[in-house]
């Protein structure tokens, strides 16, 4: 690895395991996290709004049609470029514009992970990261998969360099992951 950067682009739908990727390269690596969401979640915490995905879209919505579509990709790519980390994780890559720097960055490499629904449901359920996860139908997580900030999701997955199916087991994901490594 020498002084070359590592940057992964983790590209999925709702619950389909960027965050599993990031916990386990955390406890076996030194690596930088930023996570799109994280704007959002800041932003609406200090509006003392609810964070759920709800909120998160129609924020999301405002920056990206009052500034510019890529405005969160600035500010991620901005805060990749100055992490010092040999490993950086890059959660919630969403939409061409997300990709539109981070693509310009050297050791950059756009991961798609895939899961079947199903499975992503019942993770959102057991993880209720979000208020009213847990009591989210299936219907609803149906609903959730075809809003506006998921639409873009396959198609930009289909430009990934490499695609990682994670409905097997925790182990199989993980020597996966360190292929990548």
């Amino acid at each position: 690895m020498a002084n070359k950067k590592i940057i992964i682009g983790l590209i999925g739908e709702i619950a389909s395991g960027k965050g599993t990727i990031y916990n386990y390269l955390s406890q076996k690596y030194d690596v930088g996290y930023h996570r799109f969401s994280t704007i959002l979640r800041d932003i609406l915490d200090r509006l003392h709004k609810e964070i759920n995905r709800e909120n998160m879209q129609k924020l999301s919505t405002i920056l990206r049609e009052n500034f510019e579509q890529d405005i969160l990709a600035k500010v991620i790519a901005k805060d990749v470029k100055n992490d010092q980390h040999k490993i950086i994780i890059v959660d919630g890559v969403r939409r061409f514009a997300d990709i539109k720097y981070l693509k310009k960055i050297k050791g950059f490499k756009l991961v798609y992970i895939i899961a079947d629904i199903e499975k992503r449901y019942k993770r959102v359920i057991k993880r209720s990261e979000n208020s009213g996860d847990k009591t989210k139908t299936f219907d609803d997580f149906k609903k959730e998969n075809r809003q506006e900030s998921e639409i873009e999701i396959g198609k930009v997955g289909e430009r990934a360099d490499i695609r990682m199916d994670n409905n097997n087991s925790f182990e199989e994901l993980y020597k996966l992951i360190e292929k990548i490594i």
